[in-house]
């Protein structure tokens, strides 16, 4: 989307207000659809931006959903559930009971729990569920998943677990990698496995779902150029794995983020011991990038107001509504002369921001969601919501009223 279009699509969706271009969205995953040479599938996270959902491509071959809210979001918007992978560290006996009234196409197991609640639920239903058990990470362990020696078990002592068919592994250790080394050594870890249980367990692992944890640049210009060259070093990986089971890579930040746009509009300039101050009515509760706060990096920024293309840049700080200090998205930018009711338009908002702030933070209202393609235009999926009405306490009666 150029700024031009966004000027004119900005009019429509008022501020604050997300952006996602779905045309743009689509190009992303065609490009790692192009690498992927049709060896790989694909596995979108729709963690990173679930609105996305609604029309996602059909590049896709899974959906990841990591919660019983998403899960939600794919009821309602009619999703194939023979795509989802039910994943998640937090699968309760009613979430496993649901996914598989809803047909998932496979879940994970992060933990013995899992394993039995989901060969409980198949047993229950006289089915059988295709299972992925998640590996942690290598280098030390965390949270995620079951250590090595643990999923070892569990294959050889998969008969115990007549309701699950373990199909593969899970292997997910973390995002924002920008060194393909760390990612190649991943892969070789996998294949490595693989080699290992085939030929100690007799066991062959027919399907592995991978997230790269590829990093994406969200504060360079040549941000697209940088995360292909990234995607190249390893796809060659990425083969030798495919060439070893049925492989899918998942990913959510580097499918979206490139797609969406966070519109902010100025309501207050003035300049304080020299330094020029806008104030605009988003802030950092709706404007996040990778977790990372704008006060000390400067993410593309576009001027949508009548001074866009005057001669003359200053340095400008980009400050929110909430009243604390930290609410500062830039510092020192250059921006052509900032008005009131000026629009900027942050870019590659596309995952996470919308999902990851603080969003009611000081009662503020949450911002307008909205998608963009050319053939259908601007479609508001999400009014902007009153804050007030998710977070300030509430009497009983006035609760069953709500109801």
């Amino acid at each position: 989307m150029n700024r031009d279009k966004l000027r004119e699509l900005s009019a429509q969706a008022g501020t604050p207000a997300y952006i996602f271009d779905l045309g743009e969205f689509e190009r992303r995953a065609a490009t790692v659809q192009r690498y992927f040479d049709g060896r790989l599938g694909m596995c979108f996270s729709i963690k990173a931006n679930p609105f996305l959902l609604k029309y996602l491509p059909d590049a896709f071959d899974r959906i990841e959903v990591c919660s019983p809210g998403e899960l939600t979001v794919c009821e309602r918007l009619g999703a194939d559930m023979s795509k989802v992978i039910f994943s998640g560290v937090n699968k309760t006996r009613p979430d496993v009971e649901r996914a598989a009234d809803d047909r998932v196409g496979v879940f994970t197991a992060e933990s013995m729990l899992h394993l039995e609640l989901i060969n409980d639920a198949a047993l229950r239903r006289d089915t059988v569920f295709e299972l992925l058990l998640r590996v942690t990470d290598v280098k030390g362990g965390s949270q995620f998943g079951m250590d090595e020696a643990a999923v070892l078990d569990l294959i050889k002592n998969r008969a115990a677990y007549p309701g699950v068919k373990i199909v593969g592994l899970h292997y997910f250790t973390g995002t924002g990698k920008k060194k393909p080394k760390l990612i190649e050594r991943e892969l070789d870890y996998l294949i490595d496995l693989l080699g290992r249980i085939r030929s100690d367990l007799g066991f062959t692992v027919e399907r592995v779902e991978y997230g790269t944890g590829l990093a994406v640049d969200y504060f360079d210009e040549n941000a697209d150029a940088l995360e292909e060259e990234r995607l190249a070093a390893i796809t060659p990986k990425l083969h030798e794995l495919a060439d070893c089971c049925e492989l899918t890579v998942e990913m959510g930040r580097f499918f979206a983020a490139p797609c969406g746009y966070y519109l902010t509009k100025v309501v207050d300039v003035k300049t304080n011991a020299g330094i020029n101050y806008a104030i605009v009515d988003g802030g950092l509760h709706q404007l996040k990038y990778d977790g990372q706060l704008q006060g000390m990096q400067i993410p593309v920024i576009w001027q949508l107001g009548e001074n866009a293309d005057a001669a003359e840049a200053q340095p400008w700080n980009i400050c929110g509504s909430l009243c604390t200090t930290a609410d500062v998205l830039v510092r020192s930018c250059e921006l052509k002369e900032l008005k009131i009711g000026d629009v900027l338009a942050f870019c590659r908002t596309g995952a996470y921001s919308c999902m990851e702030g603080m969003s009611i933070f000081l009662s503020r209202d949450l911002p307008a969601i909205a998608l963009y393609s050319e053939d259908k235009g601007l479609e508001l999926v999400r009014e902007p919501l009153r804050a007030d009405r998710l977070n300030t306490p509430i009497l009983y009666d006035d609760l069953k009223a709500l109801l």
